[in-house]
């Protein structure tokens, strides 16, 4: 049996369902322990990937104060016994870990009980809790490690579907993820006009808290748009795209690659160790997206960056840069330890 733990985010939470789908398909439903903060409950609560769902009241160390990093470990050392006890009350024989706060208690837990464990890390720049706990790991599976067994990024295999010659800018696509991201929804307003002068298609997903004031923006100036708040599977918004402006965390960046869809990455600037941008910058040094800080993005930048960007030259620069069934080739790794 195995545990499956991490989240927090929608990226951490992506692999962690990507893997627990690949277990469902060789008849194993895992155990999810995850946090009671953040997005775990909404992604997995009564989820029929999982035959039990557990969530801790855990929360991150990162960006608190002194006494609030004390509080936190504390905390996490507490929790860590307790899923100690949860991990041999279950039978597990192997932690897979996706990494986040979320993952602590489990993480700690499957170390003190000699539990193997298995992490992914995500993105460029290894987290301080996965570079800690990857001192007692099985494997580490990373997409830009090169002593990493699986470099595939583990995420839906319907994304390399929409992969396809694109040679011409007819349809842009703004992403800002579920949660939305302000910066890259003010940009999309701005370029609007121009874009729709141009007579380029504008497929824009808003997040929840700017849909309705979009929308309106949009429909009120006569702009051709699809947009939406949050759509799955994206990748069915997506299939006319033919550029992407996009934050560049690690899943929403892989899943452009896997598309083969050019983009223009603008990093989130206040994520954790600048990893958006180091995510970003692994594609960049390929020639394989076009990359602009946050603080250095404007509408005039982006219009120049729309009419002289070599679609055709990004697209084949994507070319088997990632392949399908990262999730499944992880998953019989970790299943191939049972033999050893």
């Amino acid at each position: 049996m195995i545990a499956i733990t991490g989240g927090g985010t929608g990226g951490h939470l992506s692999v962690a369902k990507a893997i627990a789908k690949e277990y469902n398909k060789i008849g194993i439903k895992p155990l999810y322990i995850g946090s009671s903060y953040g997005q775990d409950n909404s992604w997995f609560e009564n989820s029929p990937l999982f035959y039990k769902t557990i969530f801790l009241p855990s929360y991150g160390v990162v960006n608190q104060g002194f006494l609030g990093k004390i509080k936190s470990l504390a905390n996490i050392i507490k929790l860590s016994f307790k899923v100690k006890k949860i991990l041999k009350e279950e039978k597990i024989k192997k932690v897979f870990s996706v990494g986040g706060y979320s993952s602590a208690a489990a993480s700690f837990a499957a170390v003190l009980s000699f539990t193997p464990i298995f992490i992914h890390e995500q993105n460029a720049c290894m987290g301080i809790l996965n570079r800690i706990i990857s001192l007692f790991a099985k494997e580490v599976f990373s997409s830009y490690d090169k002593n990493s067994k699986v470099k595939d990024y583990p995420i839906n295999n319907e994304w390399f579907g929409l992969q396809k010659k694109r040679d011409r800018l007819k349809a842009v696509a703004f992403l800002g993820g579920s949660q939305g991201a302000k910066f890259i929804n003010d940009l999309a307003l701005e370029a609007a006009s121009w874009l729709n002068e141009n007579s380029i298609k504008i497929i824009h997903q808003t997040g929840k808290n700017e849909f309705e004031k979009i929308k309106e923006y949009y429909e009120k100036n006569g702009i051709n748009a699809d947009v939406f708040d949050f759509y799955s599977p994206l990748c069915d918004k997506l299939a006319d795209a033919d550029f992407a402006i996009s934050r560049s965390g690690a899943g929403s960046m892989w899943e452009l690659v896997a598309a083969k869809i050019p983009a223009l990455f603008i990093p989130y600037p206040y994520a954790a160790k600048n990893h958006q941008y180091l995510n970003a910058k692994i594609l960049e040094s390929k020639n394989a997206a076009i990359l602009i800080k946050q603080s250095d993005m404007s509408l005039k930048i982006l219009t120049s960056i729309l009419c002289d960007a070599d679609i055709d030259a990004l697209n084949s620069a994507l070319d088997d840069m990632i392949k399908p069934n990262g999730a499944k080739k992880i998953v019989e790794i970790m299943e191939s330890y049972d033999r050893h």
